[in-house]
């Protein structure tokens, strides 16, 4: 059994602003243009990122779609408002008979964070992002304002910001 300390040491997690640890294992050699603006993205990229029991991920969007997959610890819960205004959790985790998956998808726009659900200490998963993830196109979400867009969900706007 694993813990937090040795992934973060073994994969060489840095803290990232969002909350948690990541480290970037991926990108792809070929670049795209991003919305037809002459913006030039990797065409995907890839991270690992743990999160331990006493962190969150802050809610926050990008511009490009993004594929959580789960690889070890406890089950994570992946908050996602769509641009619709819905709320969708997606459990990750090892247990299908508790509605856990090993993957999901946030939609592009979308606002999302995360925090560790079950006992164990920590969730290490791994992120894709397609068009490749910069920067640039993150943006952490402003308590206030999201309370304003989104007063129904007070308490995970709460929970999730700082």
């Amino acid at each position: 059994m694993y813990t937090a300390a040795y992934w973060i040491e073994h994969l060489q997690l840095q803290q990232h602003v969002e909350g948690g640890w990541y480290c970037e294992v991926y990108k792809a050699a070929q670049a795209i243009n991003l919305h037809g603006n002459k913006q030039e993205r990797s065409a995907a990229t890839h991270i690992y990122f743990l999160l331990q029991q006493q962190e969150f991920s802050a809610l926050h969007r990008i511009a490009s779609d993004e594929l959580w997959h789960f690889y070890a610890g406890t089950a994570l819960t992946v908050y996602e408002i769509t641009v619709e205004g819905e709320l969708i959790e997606h459990i990750l985790g090892n247990d299908p008979a508790n509605n856990e998956q090993h993957f999901c998808v946030i939609k592009a726009g979308s606002w999302f964070g995360a925090k560790t659900t079950g006992e164990g200490g920590y969730a290490l998963v791994g992120c894709t992002v397609a068009p490749g993830f910069d920067f640039a196109d993150f943006e952490l979400a402003e308590r206030a304002n999201l309370l304003n867009l989104y007063p129904q969900y007070r308490q995970l706007i709460e929970m999730l910001t700082r």
